[in-house]
């Protein structure tokens, strides 16, 4: 298993990455991105993936990150090193109202102009999208955009079987928390009934949102996953270890990853 999105640099969970991860690896979780909040962060984010076998980072700017310095000279170094495979988390939050929408969107606004200039230079990665409450504005934004549909990953998915539709008629792709195992969760787990098979994922966004039966333990961490990706499986109506390898595959594919066999060896590149 991939836990394919969690915050590892985070206050709650830094101060133990090693054994956080080595409990992942018992657990069966041989693999992880830790997903970036801001420049510094993405910078952070980095630098623990260069010390840890199988982990991997994103570089970008979180909305509620956007009164934060932003320094995309900064993101574009880390989007260079091959241990970072992600832009993002990137998006809008009409949860809160702090920082303000229009400044959500205009550091959005330069994000994708950021990205679209680097790919044009040839650094291509794929998104990660953060849509709390948001997720038609960015679909009218993304749609302007010149980035291709099949790149991003909107995820902690919690909308409703109908949002769900729209972001896979978008092309993109769809990851799922454990959000989706709590009892008053039924329209989300109404969605996960119909994402395709090769467009899913699973992640723990961790330190956040613990699933069940573990939702009383805080904070959530990345062997946790295992326990969305059995719920999903016994909703699917699918075999878990059927599931389990298409979304190892689809992690994969979607990230350009490769895990390594040796998953107890760690890493000291610099």
């Amino acid at each position: 298993m991939i836990d394919t999105h969690c915050h590892l640099t985070s206050k709650q969970l830094l101060p133990r990455v090693g054994e956080i991860l080595a409990d992942a690896r018992t657990a069966g979780v041989r693999g992880a991105i830790t997903v970036a909040t801001s420049s510094s962060d993405s910078r952070a984010c980095l630098d623990l993936a260069r010390e840890h076998e199988n982990l991997w980072c994103s570089a970008g700017i979180h909305p509620l990150y956007a009164d934060e310095p932003c320094h995309w000279e900064e993101i574009r170094a880390v989007a260079e090193d091959p241990k970072c495979v992600a832009w993002g988390e990137l998006g809008l939050d009409n949860h809160y109202d702090d920082p303000p929408r229009s400044l959500q969107e205009k550091v959005l606004t330069e994000q994708l102009a950021f990205i679209e200039s680097c790919e044009a230079e040839g650094l291509s990665k794929p998104i990660i999208v953060h849509s709390r409450q948001s997720q038609d504005d960015l679909l009218a934004i993304f749609r302007e955009s010149h980035l291709e549909p099949s790149r991003f990953v909107f995820h902690c998915f919690t909308g409703t079987p109908d949002e769900a539709r729209r972001l896979l008629d978008f092309g993109a792709w769809i990851s799922f928390t454990g959000a989706v195992t709590f009892t008053k969760s039924e329209e989300i787990a109404a969605a996960a009934r119909l994402v395709p098979a090769d467009r899913i994922m699973v992640e723990t966004d961790s330190p956040y949102m613990s699933p069940e039966p573990v939702r009383k333990i805080r904070p959530n961490q990345p062997e946790y996953v295992m326990h969305i990706a059995r719920f999903l499986a016994r909703l699917r109506e699918e075999n878990f270890e059927d599931f389990e390898r298409q979304l190892d595959a689809n992690a994969e594919r979607f990230f350009g990853i490769r895990m390594s066999p040796d998953d107890d060896a760690e890493s000291t590149t610099q």
